[in-house]
């Protein structure tokens, strides 16, 4: 991935957003089955493709291709209840005049119709297109990445940062800047949906009539949210390695603990928990490791870029205590966030980590949020400040990792600080670098003059914050081996569906020097 393009051209952005209509005749006349093969499937309706395609988890010699078929997307689908064949094709040019791999997949009513196409035998570091057909209808076109080859160590990696997308807070317009801006790969941290009610003073309502909680409920959210046309633009662009939070379920949920466990019972959350990430998993391009297995299904997952970084992704829901609910409870060493198995497979692979960046994707914000002014401490107990002992463990950890710096979501907000040995105490070593990044919808267009009048005074309380800001965007990364650029891109609405961007920071992390700096 050593390409230096910045910028997606109109003639290149028409093919990543076409559809089934305008692709025509050229497109029908491309017949990857036999006739008989064709001719024995009943025609499905119109618009099986409406939630596009997607591509994720890219390997230096693999790729997840996705679609999921449903001509209704906002009642259940619309698919009749039987196995449907979905071709698929993935070429070296976007007019597929060079194709390299083709076959067939099976679009199960149980997964709700949804494709997952892990192709291999790919060239490392090399674009590729892609499509589906199926009953005489065709996908839009997707582009894709494949990683670079494990013994590569130069060039340089883009990456997009995102998180936390309200469908009713605002238009996803962040991701039309992210399409100009061509990354490499988008890793999308949590809060894909949300599972609020539908709200008439919202700028888009919620489909349904309340909350999800069953299987088909789940999948009208997801369809709904799949149906906005910069984040569908921006799936059939680059592969997505995704992970989730909260809102995928249920607000501040931990394990099979509910934020309400007064109000759902433990086997009402256990039904719901296993609704949600079987829609989850048929929503996402993700490989069939990710397949649930009832109430629990595998996210935390480790992927290479060559020597020159090295990505783990992490799930700080599943297996994390119930929240403390008090300072003293925050700092009990027998609550933790990832769980013992994952914190040794973290560990472990950070030790022996051959990259030049140990990247670290997480859900919930690592460094220290004192929320008090003044003596004490006050902190958010959902987040790494509220399971102290595996934090602060942990950042012992990264004082012996070569270049760590971690990518978070949740706060609807930019906040970008120094990790710290010890927060306890301001003079301890900054063991690595982290970056919270804003949301794509989320808090909507948000009140500057009350924002700084309620954060301002706590930057004093806070000396390893770098920077601290609250419009929407998402954050770009340009990783190469002697250092990580990054800037802080912003839209001024999301309350339209169009919107002007603007880089709001630029910062750097220097190789072998562990913090960050803005420039």
């Amino acid at each position: 991935m050593t390409h230096e393009t910045g910028s997606v051209s109109p003639d290149r952005r028409r093919f990543l957003t076409a559809g089934a209509a305008v692709l025509g005749a050229a497109a029908s006349a491309q017949l990857w089955l036999p006739t008989a093969a064709r001719a024995a499937e009943t025609p499905l309706p119109d618009g099986v493709f409406s939630l596009g395609v997607a591509s994720g988890d890219p390997l230096p010699d693999g790729i997840v291709l996705w679609t999921r078929l449903a001509p209704d997307p906002l009642n259940g689908g619309g698919m009749p209840d039987r196995v449907v064949s979905v071709e698929w094709e993935i070429a070296e040019d976007e007019r597929f005049r060079k194709p390299v791999r083709r076959g067939v997949a099976q679009a199960r009513p149980e997964l709700g119709h949804s494709v997952h196409v892990d192709v291999r035998r790919l060239r490392p570091g090399r674009e590729y297109w892609y499509r589906f057909r199926t009953s005489g209808q065709i996908s839009p076109i997707g582009r894709t990445r494949t990683a670079p080859h494990p013994h590569s160590s130069g060039g340089r990696l883009r990456m997009a940062l995102a998180s936390c997308q309200n469908w009713q807070h605002g238009y996803f317009t962040p991701y039309a800047d992210m399409l100009d801006q061509d990354p490499d790969f988008v890793l999308f941290v949590g809060d894909y949906i949300y599972e609020s009610t539908p709200a008439s003073t919202g700028v888009r309502r919620h489909e349904g009539t309340g909350e999800p909680f069953s299987l088909t409920q789940y999948r009208n959210r997801y369809a709904q949210y799949r149906t906005d046309p910069d984040l569908a633009a921006m799936h059939a662009n680059a592969p997505f390695v995704v992970t989730f939070d909260d809102h995928e379920i249920d607000n501040d949920f931990a394990g099979e603990i509910p934020q309400d466990p007064d109000k759902q019972s433990h086997d009402a959350f256990v039904a719901r928990l296993t609704a949600g990430y079987q829609a989850y998993y048929e929503h996402m391009p993700v490989r069939a490791s990710a397949i649930p297995n009832g109430p629990h299904i595998q996210m935390y997952r480790r992927l290479e870029f060559g020597r020159l970084a090295r990505l783990s992704v992490l799930d700080t829901r599943q297996y994390r205590s119930d929240q403390a609910k008090s300072q003293e409870g925050a700092q009990d060493p027998s609550l933790t966030m990832l769980g013992a198995e994952q914190r040794d497979w973290l560990i472990d692979g950070l030790r022996h980590s051959p990259a030049r960046w140990n990247m670290i994707g997480s859900q919930i914000m690592m460094a220290e949020t004192d929320l008090q002014v003044g003596p004490g401490k006050l902190w958010f107990y959902d987040a790494w400040d509220g399971y102290q002992a595996e934090r602060n463990a942990l950042m012992e950890e990264l004082k012996h990792v070569r270049n760590p710096v971690v990518f978070t979501g949740d706060r609807h907000l930019t906040m970008i600080s120094d990790l710290k040995e010890d927060y306890a105490d301001p003079d301890s070593a900054v063991v690595g670098a982290e970056f919270v990044g804003t949301s794509i919808s989320s808090n909507g267009d948000q009140d500057q003059a009350a924002f700084h009048k309620e954060w301002d005074p706590r930057v004093p309380d806070n000396p390893h914050w770098k920077l601290l800001d609250a419009h929407r965007g998402y954050h770009l990364f340009d990783v190469r081996r002697d250092g990580i650029d990054a800037q802080v891109r912003v839209v001024d609405t999301v309350r339209q569906q169009t919107s002007t961007p603007s880089t709001l920071a630029s910062l750097r992390v220097e190789a072998g020097r562990p913090g960050v700096e803005v420039v």
